[in-house]
């Protein structure tokens, strides 16, 4: 709930909260060796399945011990699972990184043996420009989400000193209810424009350039780097088709690129189908496996029942923790 230990943070709250919120908080203990064997488990599991693939994910530096950072460094060298990690997404998460370390998060997690061609740190809003030098020595992955960084107030990421550094950049929507439409298209307009600072001669990324980050790099983050991301042979048929007369429609200069119509012009009205491996999923407004219908309503009534005591229960303690949360981060 803060960057402290979770014993420092019950015993700041109310009398009355600090069993119910003790025992919410340990029952998500679960040791490491566990979490190791579990790892083992579902790589064994889906390992003749070829659409699923296990990563390693270190959530963050502020809820793992050193000990978990290397476990998860050398069980990433041990099998050449890929790794993605939360880092530098707030002001806050830097200021733990200088209390914790007394320096930088990135340079820390390279001592444990992170930052490889294997990792893909997410956000990394809050980046120095060494840590982006750092970055691109080590080979490592960038995930960029740029509405769920507006979204939470978290910061908005240099991209273009990324790009400028040659860092594989992705573009992702981070959890998927942060981009309310779980849109691409609308989260690659977004980041296209966002990053455009004042002056005609300042940097910017192209269309091209986000293009890139949504297909090519969004592969390169995925243990499916060499099979998925461009359209090639001997790639994986992934294939999404729009109505480029809706989507050009009235009338479009043909001077501008391909990639720029697609990023300012595209909505997801104008998918038509859209395939994975050469298999149809969804077509003319219909997803061929699900109903969508049918699981909208389906939600609709699991949601619409009374709210059960249990989400009561931590929504009271929600409402108890706030004013300790804010107290806490007066002085960062």
């Amino acid at each position: 709930m803060i960057y402290a230990a979770d014993e420092d943070f019950v015993a700041m709250l109310p009398a009355a909260a600090r069993a119910p919120m003790a025992a919410y908080l340990e029952s998500f203990a679960f040791p490491l060796r566990d979490q190791i064997g579990v790892f083992h488990a579902l790589r064994a599991a889906w390992a003749a399945d070829p659409r699923v693939a296990i990563q390693i994910a270190p959530a963050n530096l502020h809820w793992l011990s050193d000990a978990a950072l290397e476990q998860a460094a050398a069980l990433s060298e041990a099998t050449g699972a890929p790794m993605h990690m939360h880092l530098l997404e707030t002001p806050y998460q830097k200021e733990y990184a200088r209390r914790r370390t007394g320096g930088s998060a990135m340079e820390y997690i390279d001592r444990l043996g992170l930052l490889s061609p294997r990792m893909t740190i997410g956000h990394g809003t809050w980046m120095t420009p060494d840590d982006i030098a750092l970055l691109a020595e080590r080979g490592a992955c960038l995930c960029h989400n740029c509405s769920s960084n507006l979204r939470l107030k978290s910061g908005t990421l240099d991209l273009n000193a990324v790009l400028a550094a040659g860092i594989p950049c992705a573009l992702g929507i981070d959890e998927a209810g942060l981009n309310d439409e779980r849109d691409m298209l609308q989260e690659m307009r977004l980041a296209l424009t966002l990053h455009r600072p004042a002056g005609h001669r300042s940097p910017a990324p192209t269309a091209a350039d986000i293009f890139r980050m949504a297909t090519a790099h969004g592969a390169a983050t995925t243990p499916f780097a060499g099979r998925i991301g461009h359209l090639a042979p001997g790639r994986e048929a992934d294939v999404v088709l729009l109505d480029w007369d809706a989507v050009t429609g009235a009338w479009q200069d043909p001077a501008r690129s391909l990639p720029e119509v697609l990023l300012r012009r595209a909505t997801a009205a104008s998918v038509e189908t859209v395939m994975i491996a050469g298999r149809i999923v969804y077509h003319q407004g219909r997803f061929t496996a699900v109903d969508r219908r049918d699981i909208h309503g389906l939600i609709s009534r699991t949601l619409g029942t009374p709210e059960p005591e249990g989400d009561a229960a931590r929504r009271r303690l929600a409402d108890a923790a706030l004013p300790v949360i804010e107290d806490f981060y007066k002085d960062w």
